[in-house]
C-alpha cells in the first residue's frame, strides 16, 4: 500500500483501470473491412463502417472467439448469452451517432489476475468484465489551420474493453497490472498489446480517500498510451485531488486528458453516467449464444499461460520467482530462454539473458529478433563455462564478440586462444611468482587480514590474462597462503 502525503496527513490511492484491447482480427467487428495499421486515411471503410442508410451489421465470429479465449485466460466466467447494446452519444468521428457495445449482458464476467508487489508478495486484482464493442474513428486537429479532419479507418474495429475493480492502491500496482494483462493478451494471441500503435489503450479511474474511509469521487483519465504515462498520470491526478480536498475544495466527477509533455491532466468533459448514454439492446443484432463446445475448443487452444509458466520455471528449473517473471513477461523471450536452456544449466542461461543480453539489447536499441546470438549459440557458450573450457570472465569477452559478429563461441575461443587454463602445472608457477613479489601482503594475510585473498586472486588472473581456472586458482592460493 502506497500513500500520498499531503499537508494534513496521508491519503490512499484507489485505482480502477479500463483497458481497451484491439482484437487481433483481419476484419472489423461487424464488417469484412481490413484492419491494417498505418493504412492511408479512409481507405479501410465499408458502407457499414460509414453508417450508410440501410446497412446492417454482421457479427465477426472470430472476434467472439478471441474474447472467450481471453476470458478463459483471466479465469473468468463466460456468459453463454450476451447482448449488444447501443450506447448513444454524438462525436464527429462516430458515424452512427451511437456505439455498438455490451452493457447489460457482457460476454465475460468475474475474472482476476495476480500481480507481484514490490515486496515479492502477490495481490489479486478482480476483473469485473470484458465486453466487445466497436471503435470510433479518429479526429485529426493538426493537419489544417481551419478544419478538423476525420479518418474512419478505425471505425468499427473490434475492441475488448477489460474493466477492473478499483483494487489497485498505487501507481506501481497499476503499472504491474497493465504489464501482466498485456503479457497475457499476447500469449493468448487476442491482442498484440502495442500501446504505441493504439491497439491497447488505458482509461484510469482515480480517486483518493483517507485510509479506511468511504470511496472518494473519481475522475477518469482517458486514452493513456504507455505504462510509463499511466504511472505519471495517476501520480499527478491523485496529488491534484489531494491538494484540492485539503484546500477545502471538492472533486468533480469528470473525464480528463493526460498531457505527456507537461505531465499534467486537464478537464475534457463532465463524466457521464450510464443513463446519459440511453443504452438499449441493438435491434439489428441477435443475442450472442455460446455453447460448451466453443468454450472447450477455445480452452484447448490456450497456450501455457504466464502464471503457469512462471510456476514451472521455479519448480522445475530452479529459477527465482523474479527471474522467472522477467523471462515469462514476453513470450518471445520465454521461447528464446527455453531453446537456450535445453540440456544445460537453466539458471546460468537465465542470468546471461536477464543481465548481459538484455543490457546489450537496451544499449543498442535492438529487439531480441534482431540479435545475432541465437539460443543455440548461447547454450553452447554456457556449456563451455559449465565444462571448464572458459571462465566466467572469459565468457564476457566471448559474449561481447558473439553479440557484435554473430560468430559462435567455439570459433571465437579457438581463433583468439581463450581456452581456460586449469592444470596445476601451468598455474602453480604463476602463483609462486605472485606470492614472492608480495611478501608484505602475504604476512598481512597470515596475520588475519583475510580480505587480501581477493588481491592475490586478482594478481594471478591478471598475469594469466583471465584464462586461469578460478577454482584451481582459489585452491592453490589457499594451499600456499595457509601454510
Amino acid at each position: 500500500m502506497a500513500y500520498i502525503t499531503g499537508n494534513t496527513g496521508e491519503w490512499e490511492y484507489v485505482i480502477g483501470l479500463e483497458v481497451h484491447a484491439q482484437v487481433s482480427s483481419k476484419a472489423k467487428l461487424f464488417s469484412q473491412t481490413a484492419t491494417d495499421f498505418g493504412a492511408e486515411p479512409n481507405t479501410q471503410v465499408s458502407l457499414i463502417d460509414a453508417a450508410m442508410p440501410g446497412m446492417l451489421p454482421v457479427l465477426n465470429r472470430y472476434c467472439v472467439e478471441q474474447a472467450v479465449k481471453t476470458g478463459l485466460g483471466i479465469n473468468a466466467e463466460i456468459n453463454k448469452i450476451s447482448i449488444f447494446d447501443r450506447k448513444n452519444y454524438f462525436y464527429a468521428d462516430l458515424p452512427q451517432g451511437y456505439q455498438i457495445s455490451q452493457f447489460y449482458l457482457p460476454i465475460v464476467q468475474n475474472g482476476h489476475l495476480y500481480i507481484t508487489l514490490e515486496d515479492g508478495s502477490e495481490k489479486r486484482i478482480r476483473i469485473n468484465r470484458i465486453h466487445l464493442e466497436q471503435d470510433a474513428g479518429k479526429s485529426i486537429h493538426d493537419q489544417h489551420p481551419d478544419y478538423s479532419l476525420i479518418d474512419l479507418n478505425r471505425s468499427g474495429i473490434a475492441l475488448m474493453e477489460i474493466v477492473s475493480e478499483p483494487d489497485m492502491n498505487s501507481p506501481y500496482e497499476a503499472s504491474e497490472y497493465v504489464k501482466k494483462l498485456r503479457s497475457l493478451l499476447r500469449y493468448v494471441g487476442s491482442c498484440d498489446g502495442n500501446m504505441d500503435q493504439g491497439s491497447m489503450r488505458c482509461d484510469a479511474n482515480i480517486s483518493v480517500r483517507r485510509p479506511g474511509e468511504e470511496l472518494g469521487t473519481r475522475c477518469e483519465i482517458k486514452n493513456v498510451n504507455s505504462v510509463k504515462n499511466i504511472v505519471k498520470a495517476i501520480e499527478y491526478e491523485a496529488m491534484r485531488q489531494v491538494e484540492l480536498l485539503e484546500s477545502g475544495g471538492k472533486v468533480d466527477q469528470e473525464t480528463r486528458l493526460f498531457d505527456a509533455t507537461t505531465g499534467q491532466t486537464r478537464t475534457m468533459r463532465s463524466k457521464e453516467d450510464a443513463n446519459d448514454y440511453r443504452y438499449f439492446p441493438d435491434p439489428d443484432l441477435l443475442p450472442v449464444v455460446i455453447d460448451d463446445e466453443l468454450i472447450e475448443k477455445m480452452r484447448a487452444e490456450l497456450p501455457e499461460l504466464p502464471e503457469a509458466k512462471t510456476q514451472r520455471y521455479v519448480a522445475q528449473l530452479n529459477l527465482s520467482k523474479y527471474d522467472a517473471e522477467v523471462l515469462v513477461a514476453d513470450e518471445e523471450t520465454a521461447i528464446y530462454f527455453e531453446q537456450a536452456s535445453l540440456g544445460t544449466n537453466a539458471k546460468t542461461v537465465a542470468n546471461w539473458i536477464t543481465s548481459e543480453l538484455f543490457g546489450k539489447l537496451n544499449k543498442s536499441s535492438m529487439t531480441l529478433a534482431q540479435c545475432k546470438i541465437t539460443p543455440e549459440m548461447l547454450r553452447s557458450m554456457v556449456d563451455m563455462i559449465e565444462d571448464g573450457t572458459i571462465s566466467g570472465k572469459i565468457a564476457k569477452t566471448v559474449f561481447e564478440e558473439m553479440f557484435l559478429s554473430g560468430e559462435t563461441a567455439e570459433k571465437i575461443v579457438k581463433d583468439q586462444g581463450l581456452t581456460q587454463v586449469s592444470d596445476r602445472a601451468s598455474i602453480e608457477p604463476i602463483i609462486d611468482e605472485v606470492i614472492a613479489a608480495n611478501q608484505d601482503s602475504v604476512e598481512a594475510y597470515r596475520s588475519g587480514k583475510d580480505k587480501l585473498f581477493g588481491f592475490f586472486v586478482g594478481q594471478v588472473m591478471q598475469r594469466t590474462g583471465g584464462k586461469a581456472s578460478p577454482t584451481m586458482v582459489n585452491e592453490l592460493l589457499k594451499e600456499k597462503l595457509n601454510r
